[in-house]
């Protein structure tokens, strides 16, 4: 579990959270493809609060499945080593040298995957 000040910045960054459960829903799906999309790091979760419960950025899904840009950002940063946490933070830390305001979320959702992906690889490594 992530210490009280790591988990206090993450919901600082991202605001909303859902659990596997709430995932699943939104998908209409059973939980088991919500873990397996965890296991495939189509999307990435951190254990949080009292219960260290299992949570994923809201922004990291929709009504289809996983955002369909954030896989490959997410295995960049991964494999540079970045634990989920960190990756997490990066991905919601606003830059301003990005082509949009905002985040690298915000860029991602924008439509600039090539240029945050080029980042991620000088990030992670």
């Amino acid at each position: 579990m992530l210490d009280p000040d790591r988990v206090a910045e993450l919901d600082a960054l991202i605001g909303a959270w859902l659990t596997v459960p709430d995932v699943a829903q939104l998908q209409g799906v059973p939980l088991s493809t919500v873990r397996k999309q965890l296991q495939d790091r189509e999307l990435v979760a951190v254990r949080r609060g009292e219960r260290s419960v299992v949570s994923i950025p809201e922004v990291f899904v929709t009504q289809d499945g996983p955002r369909p840009e954030l896989r490959g950002t997410v295995t960049v940063l991964a494999d540079g080593g970045m634990s989920d946490d960190e990756l997490l933070v990066w991905l919601f830390t606003p830059d301003p040298t990005l082509p949009v305001p905002g985040s690298p979320m915000d860029a991602l959702l924008a439509g600039h995957k090539t240029e945050v992906r080029r980042r991620a690889m000088e990030q992670a490594f």
